[in-house]
């Protein structure tokens, strides 16, 4: 059986009914390809009581997580909720091809985090992600999405991809606005929400630039028409932070 497991915002953030699934396994991989844990993989198990593997993109895109599941107990853990990569969909539906069993178990996400921000989850619009730029590679098209979602007055929630610091994703976001003829004014920054790190900075993009006390993970909003009460919410970070 394959069991595709939620690991939450921390790193006790796995459920009663994950650390159950876990102790079943006899194979217990981590995908560690889709984000900047805000813990060690040590800190990880001792918390589930087992060894992990790690599983890389490969690992979990060439499906063989479906064949070992099909003759023990396997688990693969992600962090946040897991289903928010369409690889892990496509475990779920290769399973239901092979007749292998497949159980999927869920915890909290970035997604569902974000309104500690007091931003109305109802009125986030397409989430896009910034991939992190290379010399010859430049991609802005996450901006498109922001362009969309500010067409129906929603705010957008850009997640920062692996391994990007985010004064360069600051950069980014300044010059793919330009290129795209976004007016950047207040933004949100969200970083390591669920965990004892966790900040929320409401600033200019000027001001931001200053900041130099960001770590990884983290995510930038841009919001659109707040609320009164967002406003008033935004307004109480900008205070303390």
């Amino acid at each position: 059986m394959l069991y595709i497991i939620g690991l939450g915002l921390s790193e006790r953030g796995i459920s009663n009914e994950g650390l159950d699934a876990v102790s079943k396994c006899k194979k217990v991989y981590l995908e560690n390809y889709t984000v900047d844990f805000p813990y060690t993989e040590h800190q990880l198990e001792e918390v589930i009581g087992k060894k992990i593997k790690i599983a890389s993109r490969e690992k979990v895109e060439d499906l063989s997580l479906v064949d070992e599941a099909e003759k023990l107990n396997v688990a693969l853990l992600v962090y946040g909720s897991p289903l928010s990569a369409t690889t892990h969909i496509t475990l779920i539906n290769e399973c239901r091809a092979s007749g292998t069993k497949c159980r999927t178990i869920y915890s909290s996400s970035i997604f569902d985090a974000v309104a500690e921000t007091g931003l109305q989850l109802y009125k986030f619009g397409k989430i896009s992600s910034m991939p992190k730029w290379q010399k010859s590679f430049e991609p802005d098209s996450f901006m498109d999405i922001v362009k969309e979602n500010q067409s129906i007055n929603a705010h957008s929630l850009i997640l920062a991809d692996i391994g990007l610091e985010f004064k360069e994703a600051l950069k980014q976001l300044k010059t793919s606005a330009k290129n795209k003829e976004i007016k950047l004014e207040k933004l949100i920054v969200c970083q390591a929400l669920g965990t004892r790190n966790k900040k929320i900075l409401y600033r200019s993009l000027n001001e931001l630039e200053e900041f130099s006390g960001v770590i990884k993970p983290y995510c930038i909003i841009i919001p659109s028409k707040l609320h009164f009460l967002e406003k008033e919410t935004l307004e109480n970070f900008k205070k303390r932070n």
